[in-house]
């Protein structure tokens, strides 16, 4: 019997949070998890496997997962950072 590993496949949406809880076969990557989690099926414009991180921190889709690890998908930059910050200080308030 192979060995499992439990993560968690998170996608953050503009309105809401989506999390998967996944059992894998140790040895399983972020792309393997992605895949199995139907994200990429479901959004395939937001699930790109060249966006993906383990707590905040962005691996490659070929990365292994460990046991617990939460695997998050990141979603492209609507408004540049810098552009964020100049209109909240344009606001008045």
């Amino acid at each position: 019997m192979a060995e499992t590993i439990a993560v968690e496949v998170v996608l953050a949406l503009p309105d809401r949070q989506l999390l998967r809880q996944l059992t894998l076969e140790r040895g399983a990557t972020a792309r393997d998890a992605l895949e199995a989690s139907g994200f990429q099926r479901d959004w395939p414009e937001l699930a790109d496997p060249a966006r993906l991180g383990i707590f905040s921190r962005a691996v490659a889709p070929e990365h292994r997962l460990d046991d617990g690890d939460r695997v998050e998908i990141y979603r492209p930059m609507t408004l540049d950072p810098k552009e964020a910050r100049r209109r909240r200080a344009r606001r008045p308030g």
